[in-house]
Parts: C-alpha cells; structure tokens; sequence
C-alpha cells in the first residue's frame, strides 16, 4: 500500500470487497469526517482493458468534482503495486438496494431521476458519457443525497465526436450499443429512461432469461406499460419515458431535455 497514503490517511475497518481490491474505511487525521479510499491491487489486472477502465475513475471523478449529484473524489496514491482513491463515503445501499427492498411512488422516483439528470446533464456539459449508468453505480451520502458513481466506463465525447465498443449492463444499455454502430450521449439518457421506468413499475422495460434474450428484446425496443402495473402512473411520467427509452436516438431526448420534463413539485400530472 502507498505510504504516502498512510501518511496522509489512517485507514480503519474493511467495508467493502470487488473484484480488484478492497474498500476502507478512513479518516485525515485533522478531521473526524469519514472518507472511503478504495486501494486496487494493481497485480489483479489481467490486461490493458482492466487498467483503463481503473484509471478512468479518479480522471473522470477529478474533472466532474464538485457536484451535489457526483460522487466526489478527495485523493488518487499510486505507487508500483496499488493505485489508491480517497472519495466521500456512502451509504452502504444501492439504489438497487432501494428498488428491490420498497416500491417508489412517483412522487419519489420523479425527485430521484431529476437529481440523477442533473448529475447527467453537468456530465454531458463537460463532454464525459458515463456509460454505465445503472441502479448498482447509483449511490446515497450520509444525507441521503443522490450520487452518481463508477465512471470506469466514461468516455470523452463533443465536437461531433462519437463514441463506440459495447460497453454497459445487459437491462440497461442502449439499442445503438448493441447494433455496434457508434452512438453520442444519449445513451445515458435511454439507460436513465430505463431506471425510471423500473422505479416507477418494479420491472425493467426489456427483459429475458438469458443476456443474449436480454439484448434482443433491448434492439426491438418494443416499450409497453402493462395496465395492470401502470394504471396509477401519471401519462405525463409515460410520455417522458417514452422521449427517454426511445429507440431512434435522433429522435430521443437529451439529458437537457429530459430534466425539462422532470417536475420541480416532484409530481407529474
């Protein structure tokens, strides 16, 4: 481990494991304030793809800090065997965690896709597409403040430039990524539409038994609201998730646009 991060860090109680090292606990030693420093083993990295993917989170995390919606990077240490990242600390449940625990009401799930928006929209603003936008890399601060995380996926975007590899989760990925055309930003809003839809009916919009399945129900795009699961849901949520999971990607909605449509009363009529 660092020793530079020791020295700057007193590291405590392991709360978390993945698959290349291991998340701390931690304190600055002039502040009680808990932090969270994730220490990757740079020896578990079996090719260059793992490595970029490691390196893209405190890059991408540093561009976009501070926003009320984006986790926060504090500090990166790297020596020859770990590559170290101090960030805010989190709640220890997901937004997943959330959605298979509790139903949302709309009123709820319209507050928590606008904060998750906003994070979007500050992303696309500064050229990063996340890519990888789903309910596990969406986490919640001790205030319970919505945080958009993992930007291992991200990728630099803008001048007209476009982007491809398929990257992202079966459930929540884009047609255009899977066709592999090259796509824009706009992936992450269908991956946001996708959340939405779950929060608000407790089933993803495209599914399947297989990963394979998954994948080609996602290219037909055939989105359907269920009466028996949406009659209590409002047409103005329907019509913005129809803008959002949209499987023509010039016709679907920018992050922009989808926040226009995300009431400030977090209620839609």
């Amino acid at each position: 481990m660092c020793e530079t991060l020791k020295s700057k860090y007193q590291l405590t109680e392991e709360i978390g494991r993945g698959r290349f090292g291991t998340i701390f606990r931690c304190f600055h030693p002039n502040s009680a304030v808990p932090y969270a420093c994730k220490v990757i083993d740079k020896s578990l990295l079996s090719d260059s793809t793992d490595r970029e993917c490691l390196e893209n989170e405190p890059k991408f995390l540093s561009l976009l800090s501070p926003h009320p919606n984006v986790l926060q990077i504090l500090d990166v240490f790297e020596n020859d065997d770990f590559l170290s990242i101090v960030l805010e600390l989190c709640q220890p449940l997901t937004l997943l965690d959330r959605i298979v625990s509790n139903p949302f009401s709309e009123q709820q799930a319209s507050s928590l896709i606008k904060k998750l928006l906003e994070a979007v929209v500050h992303c696309h603003r500064l050229g990063v597409a996340h890519r990888d936008i789903k309910p596990d890399n969406i986490l919640f601060d001790a205030d319970d403040n919505l945080k958009l995380a993992d930007f291992g996926s991200a990728e630099w975007f803008g001048d007209g430039r476009t982007m491809n590899g398929v990257v992202g989760t079966p459930y929540y990925v884009a047609p255009e990524v899977l066709l592999g055309r090259d796509y824009t930003e706009k992936v992450d809003v269908w991956s946001c539409g996708v959340i939405l839809y779950i929060m608000l009916s407790g089933i993803p919009p495209f599914y399947g038994d297989s990963a394979s399945e998954i994948f080609e129900a996602v290219i037909r795009g055939n989105l359907r609201f269920p009466s028996r699961i949406f009659r209590s849901v409002s047409s103005g949520a329907k019509d913005l998730l129809r803008k959002m999971i949209c499987r023509d990607d010039s016709r679907r909605f920018s992050a922009e646009q989808a926040l226009s449509m995300t009431p400030l009363d977090s209620e839609w009529r």
